[in-house]
């Protein structure tokens, strides 16, 4: 027969707050005093341009129906022109 074993359990906490904040200031360390979010923020419309740019009619009806449908975000500064 089974016994109930619980009054033999140690109780385990993780502060999961602490434990967010301490990973995020380890990657704001780890990317070092160098780092510019808004560079990187550029970099990364950029590229987003670039991926949508120079679509042929088959493709730029294929993004215009993601766009509709809410899978890509709608154009904008830095994205494919609508067509």
């Amino acid at each position: 027969m089974d016994q109930d074993r619980s009054p033999d359990l140690i109780p385990f906490e993780i502060d999961l707050t602490f434990e967010e904040a301490r990973r995020r200031a380890e990657v704001v360390a780890a990317l070092g005093p160098d780092w510019d979010p808004v560079a990187a923020l550029e970099g990364e419309e950029a590229a987003y341009a670039l991926l949508y740019s120079g679509l042929d009619a088959e493709q730029q009806r294929t993004y215009d129906m993601l766009v509709a449908a809410g899978v890509l975000p709608e154009g904008g500064p830095g994205r494919a022109p609508s067509h």
